[in-house]
Parts: C-alpha cells; sequence; structure tokens
C-alpha cells in the first residue's frame, strides 16, 4: 500500500512493516524467464509495455507494498555517451570504457529525450497502480557508475576508479560531476513521471574510506537527494561502523546490508527510517525457515520507520515459494493501531 510505505519512509508507525524485494521483477520468475525468451535485456528495458509487465509480474504475485520500475542503473550512462550490453555470464560491459584522464570530459545529452522510455514506464505504472503501492524508481550512484565505466566489466576491487582517484583526483571528480549533474536531471524526470520515491544504488561506494567518502562522494550525495521533494532511500554496501555517513547524506531511509545488525543500525541512525535487511542467500532455506528469520528483522527493526527488504537483491535461482514465505512473513504481522 502506497500509504504504508510513504508513512514509514517518513520514520512513522505503521501497522506493519511495508515490504518489497531489490530486483524483485526479474530472473527468479518464470513468467519472467519465459517473456525475456523474445526480447533482450535491452530490449526489455527500453520498450516501455514490455517493462511494465515485467515490473508488474510480482505485483500480480505477492502484493508489496512498493513496486520498482523494471530497468537498470546503468541507463544513467546513455547521457554521456557510453555504450554497454549485458554478457552471459560476465554481466554488464560497457563498450568504450574510460581509458585515460582525457575520457572524463564528457558531452551530456539530455535525459528526458534519451530516456523517455523509462518516463512512460512510470506514467503506466501510476496509471495501473492508483494508490494500491508505491512506485519506486531508482539511480545508479556516481561512484558506482564511475566504476563501472573505468573497469568496463563487474569487478571485485574496481581498481580502475581508485586508481583514478589517486594518480588523477581532478579526472575522478570530474568524472563524479558528470555523474552526479545527469542523475539529478534523471531522478526529476522519474518525480515528474509519476515515482513515488527513488532509491539511490551508489553501491560500492563502501570501497572508498571514509574520508574518500566524506570529500568526494558525500556532497554528491547530498545534492542528489536534495534534488527531489520525495522520499529518498540511499544504499551502499559494506559501511558497518560508518552508518553516519549515510545519515549525513539527508536521505529519509538508510538501506542495510545483511552484514549490519539493525539495534546497532538503530543506535547510530536515531530517527532514521530504515530499510532492510535480510540475507538474501537465506531464501535458499526451506519456507518456514525463511518466515522465522524474516520476522526476526521485523522484531529487531522495531514498529517505526522500517520497510522490510532483503538486504540486497534476491537472486535468480532461489525458489518462489520463498519469495512467497518472504511476503507472506511480512503481511503476518499486526501491530493494531
Amino acid at each position: 500500500m502506497e500509504d504504508r510505505f510513504l508513512r514509514a519512509a517518513r520514520g512513522e508507525r505503521t501497522d506493519r512493516p511495508p515490504v518489497w524485494m531489490m530486483r524483485q521483477a526479474g530472473r527468479y520468475l518464470p513468467e519472467y524467464r519465459e517473456l525475456r525468451e523474445d526480447y533482450s535485456f535491452l530490449e526489455a528495458i527500453s520498450t516501455p509495455e514490455i517493462a511494465t509487465e515485467i515490473t508488474l509480474q510480482p505485483w500480480e504475485r505477492f502484493r508489496p507494498d512498493g513496486v520498482v520500475m523494471y530497468s537498470d542503473i546503468l541507463t544513467v550512462l546513455e547521457p554521456l555517451g557510453f555504450s554497454y550490453h549485458l554478457e552471459s555470464g560476465v554481466g554488464p560491459v560497457v563498450e568504450n570504457p574510460v581509458a585515460s584522464p582525457a575520457d572524463t570530459h564528457r558531452e551530456r545529452g539530455d535525459v528526458e529525450d534519451e530516456l523517455q522510455y523509462v518516463g512512460e514506464l512510470l506514467e503506466r505504472l501510476t496509471d495501473e497502480l492508483g494508490k494500491q503501492a508505491a512506485v519506486l524508481g531508482f539511480t545508479g550512484g556516481p561512484f558506482t557508475l564511475a566504476a563501472y565505466v573505468c573497469e568496463g566489466t563487474p569487478s571485485r576491487t574496481f581498481m580502475d576508479v581508485r586508481r583514478l582517484r589517486a594518480e588523477h583526483p581532478e579526472a575522478f571528480e570530474r568524472l563524479l560531476r558528470a555523474f552526479t549533474d545527469v542523475i539529478v536531471d534523471y531522478v526529476r524526470y522519474q518525480v515528474e513521471s509519476g515515482a513515488d520515491a527513488i532509491q539511490l544504488f551508489d553501491t560500492y561506494a563502501g570501497l572508498l574510506s571514509p574520508a574518500d567518502y566524506r570529500r568526494f562522494l558525500l556532497p554528491l550525495h547530498r545534492e542528489i537527494v536534495d534534488a527531489v521533494d520525495v522520499p529518498t532511500i540511499v544504499f551502499v554496501r559494506n559501511v558497518s561502523g560508518n552508518l553516519d555517513l549515510l545519515a549525513d547524506t539527508g536521505a529519509e531511509v538508510i538501506g542495510l546490508d545483511w552484514t549490519i545488525e539493525l539495534e546497532d543500525a538503530r543506535e547510530e541512525l536515531g530517527d532514521a527510517a530504515i530499510q532492510g535487511n535480510l540475507d538474501p542467500a537465506l531464501l535458499y532455506g526451506d519456507p518456514e525457515t525463511v518466515k522465522e528469520r524474516t520476522r526476526d528483522v521485523i522484531a529487531a527493526a522495531g514498529e517505526s520507520g522500517h520497510i522490510l527488504n532483503l538486504g540486497h537483491g534476491v537472486d535468480r535461482n532461489v525458489p518462489v515459494e520463498n519469495v512467497e514465505a518472504f511476503f507472506e512473513a511480512a503481511k503476518s504481522v499486526s501491530r493494531g493501531k
């Protein structure tokens, strides 16, 4: 329910925790795999009627409180002239990665023109769902996007972007600035098109030291958060012990991965709303264990300002019945008025 989601995002007490899943529209669903036989990934996300159908597949099954648009964080590369594709067994591949500091000088295209299909998707979702669920937009964050375009392919360390920061800090900042400018336009466009909330996925920003996060990234995250007047969720992995950095972004909701104890997060974050954080791997257990561990997360998070989610995206091979158990556990909670 839209109101339940938005109230929790504002830190309010709700009758039960609103629930959705990162990557909830995707490869673990048989109807998704069947549909994708006829479309490449890029065709699917850039064709609004197909992206709408895929987005609504988990809605039809589970009725989550948040319905996240079917898209990708790398769409933001397009207005800066980067090309990419998905390679089976590899993941996203940037076809023209940053090869030198000179490549960080980027001409910016018009976001609404180049990503018009995202706006149409959000409009369709808003028309379809009404007030039944919050429509969630999202974007990749500047460091994570910079990491992909410097490396070219997924990496455990993303050393190329970190090397750029060390050897050519001006070029590093220029690249982050270019992405931030596009992201600001992009999230505003999403809100204008109907998004009720925005999640900022700067997933790999935890690779930065706290000092470098404060210097290079925190001002940019604040700028993105301040660009819209809907609730924002900031998600960065591997920041245990440094959650104050995320709180300083001004985001209404702090997304937590599964390595963080929720009681500790509450103590560190004060009144900020939180999102998370069941370990996605637990969805490989039996349904009763999934329900038990999900209820543990709900209990640890408290009754106010909690959006139930996984600590990262749902894996492609988890049993659908375990995903259903996760949603059922959330909906079985009753806190009264």
